[in-house]
Parts: C-alpha cells; sequence; structure tokens
C-alpha cells in the first residue's frame, strides 16, 4: 500500500496583502475566483515521482491523508493557489491541465502532481481518524508513600480536553502543514489519612514563568508523575512535550505537607 503523506497548506491570500496597505480594503470578490481552475483541480492528487499521495480536493476544501491535519478550504486566482488554515499561504501555480498539477513550494522548488485514477487512493481519506496525542486517553494513578512514619496518598489523572494546539512544520514537498493535537488539564490531590493536604488542576499555562513562550504555544501538557518524597514533600515532574518531536521540557513541582507548593526548572 503506499505510503500517505499529507499536505496541509496553510494560507496568505490576497486578502491578507490588501489588508496589511489599508485595513479598510475590500476583501477579494467570488466573480474573480478563477471557478475552471478550481474545477480541474478536483480528485486525489500523488506526487509523480513516488506516487505518495499529496491531498484531494473536494468542492471548496482540500483534505489531507495525515491523521492531525485538518482539511482547508481554498481558492484560485489568476496563477495563484490560495490556501486558507491557520495562515493564509500562496502557491504559485506553474501549469495546471486536466492530469498535471505543477506549483512552487515555500523553498521556491517545482512540486509535480498527478491527477490519480486509483480508487485505492481514496482510502487515504477515511474518515474514521485515529485520535492525536494524548486525546480521549483518561490516565489515573493513586500512589500511597511514607514519610517519617507518616502515610500521604497521591492522586494523579491526566484528563484530555478539546482545546486544540496547532504545530506548523513541512512536508516533503517544502509545503507548510498544521498539525492539530489536544491539550491535557492535569489533576492532583494530596491526603494524609482523611485530610486533604492539595486539590488543584493544572493547565500548561501555569508553567508559563518555566518555559518559553514560543515553545509553550505549541506544545501539550503530557504528564505529571510522583518521583519522590522527602523533607520538603511530594516531588512531581510535569512533562510538557513537543508533538511528533524529542523537544521537551520538565519542571518539578513540589507540594509540601501544609499544602504550599514550588515550581522549579529542571530541562
Amino acid at each position: 500500500m503506499k505510503p500517505n503523506r499529507y499536505i496541509v497548506v496553510a494560507w496568505i491570500g490576497l486578502m491578507a496583502l490588501g489588508a496589511c496597505r489599508n485595513r479598510n480594503a475590500q476583501s477579494i470578490s467570488v466573480s474573480s475566483e478563477d471557478l475552471k481552475a478550481k474545477q480541474m483541480l478536483q480528485g486525489v492528487w500523488v506526487n509523480e515521482d513516488e506516487e505518495d499521495v499529496a491531498f484531494r480536493a473536494k468542492g471548496d476544501s482540500i483534505f489531507y491523508p495525515d491523521t492531525t491535519s485538518q482539511p482547508v478550504s481554498f481558492q484560485v486566482f489568476n496563477d495563484t493557489l490560495v490556501l486558507h488554515g491557520a495562515n493564509d499561504v500562496k502557491y504559485l501555480i506553474v501549469k495546471l491541465s486536466k492530469h498535471l498539477f505543477i506549483f512552487k513550494n515555500q523553498n521556491g522548488e517545482l512540486v509535480r502532481l498527478t491527477l490519480s485514477t486509483d480508487k485505492v487512493d481514496l482510502m487515504a481519506f477515511d474518515t474514521r481518524r485515529p485520535q492525536a496525542l494524548n486525546q480521549n486517553q483518561l490516565i489515573k494513578r493513586d500512589t500511597i508513600v511514607t514519610f517519617d512514619g507518616g502515610k500521604y496518598h497521591s492522586y494523579v489523572q491526566v484528563n484530555p480536553t478539546t482545546f486544540k494546539v496547532i504545530r506548523t512544520s513541512y512536508n516533503d514537498e517544502g509545503v507548510e502543514v498544521d498539525n492539530v493535537y489536544y491539550d491535557n488539564i492535569i489533576h492532583i490531590s494530596v491526603f494524609k489519612g482523611a485530610q486533604k493536604l492539595f486539590s488543584r488542576d493544572f493547565r500548561k499555562t501555569d508553567f508559563r514563568d518555566k518555559v518559553p513562550a514560543d515553545f509553550l504555544s505549541q506544545s501539550i501538557l503530557s504528564d505529571m508523575l510522583l518521583t519522590r518524597i522527602d523533607a520538603a514533600g511530594l516531588h512531581y515532574y510535569t512533562h510538557i512535550c513537543m508533538p511528533d518531536s524529542p523537544s521537551s521540557y520538565i519542571v518539578e513541582v513540589v507540594i509540601s505537607y501544609d499544602g504550599a507548593m514550588t515550581m522549579r526548572f529542571v530541562e
């Protein structure tokens, strides 16, 4: 079966360019759109050399085989393909015919796509898409730890949310793609017997003083793990991770026996 690659394209439209020049500029009228070119783009397009699935144009939208990329709307104006996603990006159309589509990616390289006639390629766009990182994965941990004769109960629950995290990258064709993931909220409670010492929901924004803002905006609050207990209290390592990347930050959260919380950057 052919490997599927997803071209999620961010957008620059003539609207955005006009807005830079004049905030009151009128948006491009529908009548200026090249509807004939849009019709010619309908169907599944594959890389001419490797025959990898690139995208499917259906109606006003482009769909990708990647499981985390979202469909985007598109328009064609003269020799420009405009994709409307998290950003607006435009691509110069070099040639568009019934079975051949050549355009320049953001590196100025020519990308050659051919219209697929293989029905198997449609399977790459099955609407039953797997869940993104940590989506719908409820994690619960109950741990009993002791220190200096006291017994403490640590309860951690990782709750999936619908809060979207959009990470922008570039695919093999040099096209900007937007991958969508979902963040988590993590609850921690600490008890000594029946006495509640600490209870709180953590969001990734709680760590904005420890993690750079540009990293935090594209990262996931992945997990909080109890690592040890000592005179200072219960120590948790918070993992803030960039999806599909080895990049991550670890912040230690310490909960003292009187319910106070402190944080320190680890790595």
